[in-house]
């Protein structure tokens, strides 16, 4: 591996470390409501809180990481992350939560925004489909490894000292990132602290950064709030323990794979809206399986539809995001049109589990789930259509 695609894997996994602050809270959520007495609409709102920032605020913090620098952006959120984590292992209120959780949110914002300008300066074009595939796999890779520890960790440590873990890994890394990636080159600074709102204008009156946030939304929110509330699923059916962490875990990890064939497949000459059209298409199938009333006597087969619904989605964020960086108006509006897909996708993950848990709590379950899924891969099948057509006029 060349040194400067080794630097590009550096961040992906500085990425991965950004999403642990999100998927940290998932497998905590049965000890904070047993502990802080939350109810299921409540706890939505928690898990939803890290993306206030997101979707206030994501394209001005593109804007903001090009000023900065790409390298500079990453460190600092990587910071500010710990920062907050360390802080929020320390909170004993829900109020206090839900504030340090929209601090995490803009140190989250720092690092992912500037990622996928900072890996196309890093690898030659004929490698970039690829590694935009792999970034695509940074959010899975968190979640699933945060799930996968939490169940083992939280009963013996508590939520505190897992907070207090992801203070001290985002610092560490805060600390590699510096030490390794490239310095910004100066002449890049000083042009991202000017235009700012000549590229904000730029991004925002062309189609394809829209259809791209768009249709990120569409799949971002139905994700998060099926693998989001999957701890609080089977801990209510009595799965506990080490075989909890493993099969949420597992539903997390399946979508790193998607998320990284979508590369391979684009490289192949696969179309963009075919690869958007088989994720969405699975995920509404897999999610049908995984809720619907007539499989409440086949857990497995359940089971086997979230593996679906999450392994074959993963296909969706890869594809787009080598769309955004594609369709962005000009070298100089990657990162803020990164920022304008992350405000919607931040957007979905919003809305996403609070609609999901007023659903499951008014229907006394969550067999009607699949309404809300189904619709999203619906709708975002339609705006990846377009996309996908504002692509081929383009000839990009």
């Amino acid at each position: 591996m060349n040194p400067s695609k080794s630097t590009a894997w550096l961040i992906v996994w500085a990425g991965g470390v950004a999403a642990l602050q999100v998927g940290k809270l998932p497998p905590a959520l049965p000890a904070l409501q047993a502990e802080l007495g939350l109810t299921l609409v409540q706890s939505g709102f928690l898990l939803s809180t890290v993306q206030v920032a997101g979707l206030s605020l994501a394209v001005f913090m593109g804007l903001l990481a090009d000023g900065m620098g790409l390298k500079r952006s990453m460190v600092r959120g990587l910071c500010l992350l710990a920062l907050a984590s360390g802080l929020g292992g320390l909170a004993s209120s829900v109020q206090a939560l839900l504030l340090l959780r929209a601090v995490e949110g803009l140190g989250f914002l720092l690092v992912a925004l500037p990622a996928p300008a900072l890996i196309r300066r890093l690898v030659s074009p004929a490698q970039l489909p690829g590694m935009l595939g792999v970034w695509g796999a940074y959010m899975p890779t968190g979640t699933a490894l945060a799930l996968l520890l939490g169940p083992l960790f939280i009963p013996v440590w508590g939520w505190g000292a897992w907070w207090w873990l992801f203070a001290a890994v985002s610092l560490a890394m805060a600390l590699w990132l510096y030490r390794v990636v490239p310095a910004d080159p100066v002449a890049d600074v000083a042009q991202g602290g000017q235009g700012a709102w000549t590229r904000l204008r730029l991004t925002l009156s062309a189609p394809g950064p829209w259809w791209v946030a768009l249709t990120f939304g569409m799949y971002s929110g139905q994700w998060l709030a099926v693998v989001g509330f999957l701890p609080s699923i089977y801990a209510a059916a009595g799965v506990s323990g080490a075989l909890l962490g493993v099969l949420t875990a597992l539903a997390a990890a399946v979508n790193m794979a998607g998320n990284m064939a979508s590369g391979r497949l684009l490289q192949r000459g696969w179309a963009p809206r075919s690869t958007l059209w088989l994720g969405f298409g699975a995920m509404a199938l897999g999610s049908t399986l995984a809720f619907a009333y007539f499989t409440e006597g086949a857990p497995w087969l359940r089971f086997a539809g979230v593996l679906l619904f999450s392994g074959m989605g993963g296909l969706v964020p890869g594809t787009l995001f080598s769309l955004a960086v594609r369709l962005a108006p000009g070298e100089q509006q990657v990162a803020t049109t990164v920022g304008w897909v992350q405000q919607m996708s931040a957007l979905g993950q919003f809305v996403g589990p609070p609609v999901v848990a007023a659903v499951a709590a008014r229907a006394g379950g969550w067999q009607f789930t699949p309404l809300v899924t189904v619709g999203c891969c619906v709708v975002g099948a339609g705006l990846a259509w377009r996309a996908a057509r504002l692509l081929t006029r383009q000839g990009v």
